[in-house]
């Protein structure tokens, strides 16, 4: 990492807790600190965990974190309720006293913000919440597979082609052609797609777009898989398997009895999740359709 990343994450670091006014004592002019709102927060969110499970969540000290649960016990903001299996275990429960005291924090942290981005225009609040996204992701736990598919919403297609086009322009130098192909073939799913035969997926990480595959139809009993996409940050999460398992299972509910992709034989972690899937190399052809030469292929799977 360059001095120059290093001071720009530091001078963040400087300018967003004196912003956020998190270097105080009390939290938004509250009798709690900041760390003792973060505990209720994560007792309200998930009511019945225990103490151990908490401090492992957030990284706090447990003779800090039991010197805390004692004084929101003491000021009836916690109940604490035995384990039947193992009485020394307890799950933990706001009160009604502290499901208000967290509903009170919550709304004070939301004028907070508000207060914040007041002489901000609509665009510029976008952006900053696109960014803070992006910070989530980048610092964000990679060995986590905490993603999920869901269908496309409006925005969604026209990011399949742009990323496409981007990534395989900067990974395996394809030209404008590819592009129009992905275009193309999103376009024709937008104008007629049948939700009973053809669907899409957007694979989602942490709020942020990680991928996509489409399965369309392309005779009664054939569907084909088309445009699996996986984002650089999310290698290695399993979402391409997790993809192309998504796609089997349609087209086995919809009725089809096989899927069939085309491929290239330089899209090798692609192949590999192909394979592991249960198709098998059908045809392969020699062309140069996007730029660089290279041998397309055909696959199948019988369902």
């Amino acid at each position: 990492m360059t001095a120059a990343t290093i001071d720009a994450v530091r001078a963040f670091n400087r300018f967003y807790t004196g912003r956020m006014g998190l270097l105080r004592t009390a939290y938004l002019d509250s009798p709690y600190s900041l760390t003792e709102a973060r505990v209720l927060f994560e007792i309200g969110q998930t009511q019945g965990r225990t103490a151990t499970q908490i401090g492992a969540a957030l990284l706090l000290d447990a003779g800090y974190l039991s010197r805390m649960m004692k004084r929101f016990e003491r000021e009836g903001l916690l109940r604490r309720i035995p384990f039947p299996t193992d009485r020394r275990l307890f799950e933990l429960h706001l009160t009604e006293a502290g499901n208000a005291v967290l509903t009170s924090l919550e709304e004070r942290a939301n004028h907070a913000v508000d207060d914040m981005l007041g002489a901000a225009s609509q665009a510029e609040r976008e952006a900053l919440a696109a960014a803070m996204t992006t910070i989530r992701r980048v610092l964000s736990d990679r060995s986590s597979n905490a993603w999920h598919a869901r269908p496309p919403v409006p925005g969604d297609i026209g990011w399949v082609i742009e990323r496409h086009a981007t990534l395989y322009a900067a990974e395996y130098h394809f030209d404008h052609r590819f592009e129009l192909m992905v275009a193309d073939v999103a376009a024709a799913f937008l104008r007629t797609n049948d939700p009973a035969r053809e669907r899409a997926w957007i694979a989602e990480h942490d709020g942020a777009r990680a991928g996509s595959v489409f399965l369309v139809q392309q005779s009664p009993e054939t569907a084909k898989l088309r445009l699996l996409l996986v984002e650089p940050w999310a290698r290695g999460l399993g979402i391409g398997k997790g993809l192309v398992a998504e796609c089997l299972s349609f087209a086995r509910s919809a009725g089809y009895r096989r899927i069939t992709l085309w491929t290239n034989d330089i899209l090798v972690a692609a192949r590999g999740i192909y394979q592991a899937a249960g198709f098998r190399l059908i045809t392969e052809e020699p062309h140069n359709d996007f730029g660089p030469p290279m041998i397309g292929e055909e696959w199948e799977r019988t369902l």
